[in-house]
């Protein structure tokens, strides 16, 4: 069974649980015990460890997470209905391949059950795995990456921290629909890698556009599956990381309203963070990330698809020879705008999508310009 990767919680974080007030998030949380194994039929989101550093030397020799679980557990919860279990951490294995075949397993059993992992790491190149865990679940997947750079890199040779977007692109089976980028800072990414994300009609926010308007980003986590944090995308003052010295990147406050964002997301399913170091600062940071990931998945509003159309007001929008289509919910005044089928193109979807947008992207449409996620999510279907 997929689930026997998993090494319980350690004794000292089980017993640091056990001294914490009835308040605190840490006795709310079903721990994986050496003589006990939370009952998953109730639990909606899944703390899962994995101790991989191999994908880029850091500077540090181990993986160790009890202080980011001291942390997060001493905090107080809110108003939350979810149930979270801590279901340990998976070991390294005896090579980069093996510790990969063990997180996607135990992810895809999780998220097959509708449970939420959230996996912290270990270097970035485990996003492969999360990636490939989706591959039993016939779909096509969304990745969304905190990140200062697109981590493109030789496809030769084993995978690392800064290759495993290329990984993904070019093996087989090619699942990824779309990439959206969160963050990158030009000076760290060639103007060819530039080019190829336009050229792959994928989406790319620079760091100073997202920190002047956090809410742009809003939109891009609603269409995601998969959201990948690159700690490094923080900049070292609010981080504490000085190992990996980040003089300029979000700060604390961004970073935990974009987690906040992809947990709000109806969509996402799985939550990853890496390439953080073993400093105490790092570790307050990183659960309060989760806190507020957490936190939003408790407020999700479980918008369409999954509600009526009745409950949404329709703008139609005539430009040029195109009909756009935009749905505005009467609950939350988010928006979509409807991707039309075309049955004479190789239309990946094989049906008329909804694709989340902005208010600015029905502004510019009244003004006669095509929004570009609408014109990038049109020419992607046919590819």
């Amino acid at each position: 069974m997929e689930l026997d990767f998993l090494k319980p919680v350690s004794a000292d974080i089980i017993s640091y649980t056990e001294a914490l007030s009835s308040q605190h998030f840490g006795s709310k949380v079903m721990m994986h015990s050496g003589t006990d194994f939370p009952d998953l039929s109730s639990v909606r989101i899944a703390v899962v460890g994995v101790l991989e550093n191999r994908g880029k030397h850091l500077g540090y020799e181990e993986v160790d997470l009890d202080s980011i679980r001291k942390q997060l557990y001493e905090l107080f919860p809110g108003n939350w209905d979810a149930a979270v279990a801590d279901l340990g951490d998976i070991a390294p294995g005896n090579s980069l391949s093996d510790t990969y075949f063990a997180v996607q397993g135990v992810v895809s059993n999780l998220i097959k059950r509708k449970i939420i992992p959230i996996i912290i790491g270990g270097t970035q190149d485990l996003t492969y795995a999360l990636y490939r865990a989706y591959d039993n679940l016939e779909q096509m997947v969304n990745l969304v990456s905190i990140d200062s750079r697109f981590d493109f890199g030789k496809h030769e040779g084993e995978i690392s921290a800064d290759s495993y977007l290329t990984k993904m692109l070019m093996d087989e089976p090619t699942n990824l629909f779309n990439y959206s980028n969160i963050g990158f800072q030009t000076y760290y990414n060639s103007q060819e890698e530039i080019d190829l994300i336009e050229k792959l009609f994928f989406d790319a926010y620079r760091l100073g556009e997202v920190c002047a308007n956090i809410s742009i980003s809003e939109h891009v986590f609603r269409d995601a599956d998969l959201v990948s944090l690159d700690l490094t995308s923080v900049k070292s003052s609010d981080s504490g990381n000085f190992v990996t010295f980040t003089p300029n990147g979000f700060n604390g406050k961004e970073v935990c309203a974009l987690a906040r964002y992809a947990g709000i997301s109806d969509r996402v399913s799985l939550f990853g963070i890496f390439n953080h170091g073993n400093s105490a600062q790092e570790s307050v940071l990183i659960a309060q990330i989760i806190w507020y990931f957490i936190e939003g998945i408790n407020y999700r509003s479980n918008e369409y698809p999954f509600g009526s159309r009745e409950n949404y007001l329709k703008y139609t929008v005539p430009i040029d020879d195109d009909q756009l289509v935009f749905y505005k919910s009467n609950k939350t005044d988010r928006w979509w705008i409807e991707i039309p089928y075309v049955s004479t193109g190789n239309n990946k979807l094989k049906r008329n999508t909804l694709l989340p947008c902005s208010y600015k992207d029905y502004e510019e449409a009244c003004n006669q310009e095509l929004p570009g996620r609408w014109w990038k999510a049109q020419r992607k279907n046919m590819l």
